[in-house]
C-alpha cells in the first residue's frame, strides 16, 4: 500500500548518519561513484557509469544547467568588524541580494568594505535595506566597484566558491589548498548559466563517457535552469510540515526542453530528472503553467507528480525538505529502507557523495 496518506512530521525524516560517511572530497573519477539502484523492492549496488544501461531508449534525461558562482565574499564594516556575504541573486543596476554573517548587523546606509575595500584593491557596497521586504531575511546592497565592473565580474575576481556547510574547509578568506579541485569538481560538466550558490549535485557524477553512452543508447537529453539558493541548506524547524515556508528560487524551462518533454510523452518514454532541483522545476511548471519564474514549491508525501517518472539524486541530510521530496516520489518506507542500506554499506553522503536511482512510487508498486 502507498504510504502517502498518513500524516508525516519532521521527526519521520530523521536518521542516524555516522560523520565519517559525509564526503569531504569527490570520487577520483566522476562516474566512479557508487549508484544505489532503488527502482525495485530490493536495493542493488552498482557503479554510476552503469546508469545508461538502466534506462531505456526513448527516455529523456533532464539536467539543471545552472553554474555555481563565486558568491562567498569576505569583508568588514567601517568599524573593522569582520563579515561574510553570500550573494544569492543579482538584480538590475549593480544591486545584489545576499545573506550576511556578522556579529552585529549594520544599518541601512552603511558602507561595507569587501575583499579589502576599494582602498586595497577590492570594492565597497552600500547597504540599502532588507529583502524581499523590510523584515526579509536577506540584505539588498548596491555594489560600488572601482572600475565599473558588473557583480558577476566582482564575484569572479574576489569571491570564493560557496561550498556547503558540512564540507569542513573554506572557513575563512585565506588560502585553501583544495580550491583548485573544488573549482573543477563542484561544477557539472555542462554548467552554463551562472547564478547558483550550490551545485545541482546529482549531476556531478556525469562525465563525457556516460553522456556518450546515453546518446548511443538512444536516450535524449534536455536542460532546465534553476539557480540553487542557500535556502537549500535551510533546516526545517517546525515539527508540523505545513508550517514550514520554503525558500524561493528562480527557474527557466526553454522552449526546446518543452518540445523534448512533449516528444518523450508522445513516444511513451520516461522523464528522468537529474537532481531534486530539476524535479522542483518541472513540477512547478506543471502546477503553474509558467515556463519561467520563481518557485517555492514544497514537495512532501502525498504530492501528485505530473512530469517526473525517475530521479537520479544524491543522499540528503536528515530532516531536510529533500528527504521529504524523495519520499514523496518513491515512497517513505522504501526510501528509509534504502537509506538504512546505504549507511550499512558505507555509501558516501551529501554533495560530494554517491548517487541513487529512484522511480515514482506507482511505477515501483507495479513491479
Amino acid at each position: 500500500m502507498p504510504d502517502t496518506h498518513r500524516p508525516f512530521t519532521l521527526s519521520d525524516f530523521d536518521f542516524a548518519l555516522p560523520e565519517a560517511l559525509i564526503a569531504q572530497h569527490p570520487a577520483p573519477e566522476r562516474s566512479a561513484s557508487r549508484l544505489l539502484d532503488g527502482r525495485g523492492a530490493q536495493p542493488v549496488d552498482r557503479i554510476f557509469r552503469a546508469l545508461p544501461e538502466l534506462l531505456a531508449p526513448g527516455d529523456l534525461l533532464v539536467f539543471n544547467d545552472t553554474r555555481v558562482v563565486r558568491a562567498r565574499i569576505f569583508g568588514e564594516k567601517a568599524s573593522g568588524g569582520k563579515l561574510e556575504l553570500l550573494i544569492e541573486r543579482v538584480l538590475d543596476g549593480g544591486q545584489v541580494v545576499a545573506h550576511m554573517k556578522v556579529s552585529k548587523k549594520p544599518q541601512p546606509g552603511a558602507v561595507l568594505h569587501l575583499a579589502g575595500g576599494r582602498a586595497r584593491g577590492g570594492f565597497d557596497a552600500l547597504l540599502l535595506g532588507r529583502w524581499p521586504n523590510a523584515d526579509g531575511p536577506l540584505f539588498r546592497l548596491a555594489l560600488q566597484p572601482p572600475a565599473g565592473e558588473s557583480p558577476w565580474e566582482l564575484m569572479e575576481r574576489h569571491g570564493h566558491l560557496p561550498l556547503p556547510p558540512y564540507i569542513a574547509r573554506q572557513q575563512s578568506g585565506g588560502n585553501d589548498p583544495d580550491a583548485t579541485e573544488d573549482a573543477e569538481r563542484y561544477q557539472t560538466v555542462f554548467a552554463d548559466k551562472p547564478g547558483a550558490v550550490a551545485a545541482p549535485t546529482a549531476a556531478l557524477h556525469f562525465d563525457a563517457g556516460v553522456l556518450a553512452a546515453l546518446a548511443a543508447r538512444g536516450i535524449e537529453r534536455a536542460s532546465v535552469t534553476l539557480h540553487v539558493g542557500a535556502g537549500t541548506f535551510q533546516p526545517v524547524k517546525t515539527e508540523n510540515l505545513a508550517e514550514h515556508r520554503m525558500h524561493s528560487e528562480w527557474y527557466d524551462i526553454p522552449p526546446a526542453t518543452l518540445a523534448a518533454l512533449e516528444r518523450c510523452r508522445q513516444r511513451g518514454g520516461r522523464v528522468v530528472a537529474v537532481g531534486t532541483t530539476t524535479v522542483r522545476t518541472l513540477e512547478s511548471w506543471a502546477q503553474s503553467g509558467r515556463a519561467t519564474g520563481d518557485t517555492s514549491i514544497f514537495i512532501t508525501p502525498g504530492f501528485a507528480f505530473q512530469v517526473v517518472d525517475l530521479l537520479v539524486t544524491n543522499f540528503h541530510l536528515p530532516r531536510s525538505t529533500l528527504m521529504m521530496l524523495v519520499s514523496a516520489l518513491s515512497g517513505y518506507e522504501h526510501v528509509m529502507a534504502l537509506y538504512r542500506h546505504a549507511v550499512a554499506e558505507g555509501y558516501r553522503f551529501f554533495s560530494y557523495g554517491d548517487a541513487m536511482l529512484l522511480q515514482r512510487q506507482d511505477l515501483l508498486l507495479k513491479k
